[in-house]
């Protein structure tokens, strides 16, 4: 039995603390928090879920929560704010640049797409070898 949960298949072989978040807006806390107000045990495999208490989760989500579509909505919007108005961090986010602060002498290759840019030696290489 496959649980689907605000669009998203949950996997069914781990542990519903675990599979939970495979959502969006979902993590570990969040996770556990949902778990204790459904009543329903952390370390439960999905596939041992009756459809009672698959349904109990579901409901709590959807109902309490904001994840996947609202939650990426939300938070795309409010970078189109930041942008909008010309703040630093909308400007860090026009410039494809870190925007919480990091050092980026060094270590901002993973907010670049991992470029790296070395000086070259003014040396032109020979077209072929005579």
């Amino acid at each position: 039995m496959t649980v689907r949960i605000a669009g998203v298949i949950i996997p069914n072989n781990k542990r519903v603390e675990i599979s939970l978040t495979y959502i969006y807006g979902i993590g570990r806390t969040k996770s556990n928090e949902i778990l204790k107000i459904a009543g329903v045990d952390p370390n439960i495999r999905v596939k041992d879920l009756t459809e009672q208490q698959s349904n109990k989760l579901r409901e709590i989500i959807e109902k309490q929560h904001k994840v996947e579509g609202d939650l990426k909505r939300e938070v795309l919007s409010n970078i189109k704010r930041l942008k909008e108005i010309n703040c630093y961090r909308g400007i860090r986010h026009m410039k494809g640049l870190p925007v919480r602060g990091q050092r980026t002498k060094t270590n901002n290759r993973t907010v670049r797409g991992n470029v790296r840019r070395t000086a070259v030696s003014g040396k032109k290489m020979s077209a072929q070898k005579t």
